[in-house]
């Protein structure tokens, strides 16, 4: 596993906190990486051990590291900040929704093979964001709401969901 160590500066892109890792950087960690890449960080030797983050690519090899609040917190840091990151590639890290698939989105997709063909195709960081949202939702017209539209929306309907236009 390789590991780098380099000092930079936090920033801010919109209202998210990071430090860029330049795309010489990055193939130090894992070359030729272009999806997420699964690291572990620690800023400014915080914590002992390092969080899972992923790296976010930016489409010319360089990444983000988005800095959590938490992140900042431990280390002691904010926007403006010249820090020490260290880095190393998370092999152990196996992607995948982190929340389960509620047994009612289940057996709407076990109904509509389009939709569920279309879920399958999704790209593992989509199916996850997915099933996070379905876990917030709290009463069951909501969930049988956001099932519907997410249903919809897989089977090549053309409507908003989840803060998006899909299909058109």
């Amino acid at each position: 596993m390789s590991r780098l160590r380099f000092r930079a500066v936090i920033e801010i892109n919109n209202i998210n906190p990071y430090v860029l890792v330049s795309a010489r950087r990055a193939a130090q960690i894992q070359k030729g990486w272009r999806k997420p890449m699964p690291v572990r960080v620690r800023v400014n030797g915080k914590p002992e051990k390092p969080w899972r983050i992923n790296l976010m690519p930016i489409g010319d090899g360089s990444f983000y590291l988005y800095l959590h609040g938490n992140v900042r917190k431990a280390s002691q840091t904010k926007v403006g900040d010249a820090v020490t990151v260290e880095l190393e590639f998370d092999a152990e890290y196996k992607s995948g929704p982190a929340h389960p698939m509620p047994s009612w989105f289940k057996s709407a997709l076990d109904k509509n093979q389009k939709a569920k063909q279309a879920w399958s195709q999704l790209i593992p960081s989509r199916q996850k964001e997915i099933l996070r949202y379905f876990s917030w939702l709290k009463s069951r017209e909501a969930q049988m709401r956001n099932c519907e539209r997410a249903i919809h929306v897989l089977s090549g309907g053309k409507a908003r969901f989840m803060g998006r236009s899909w299909n058109d």
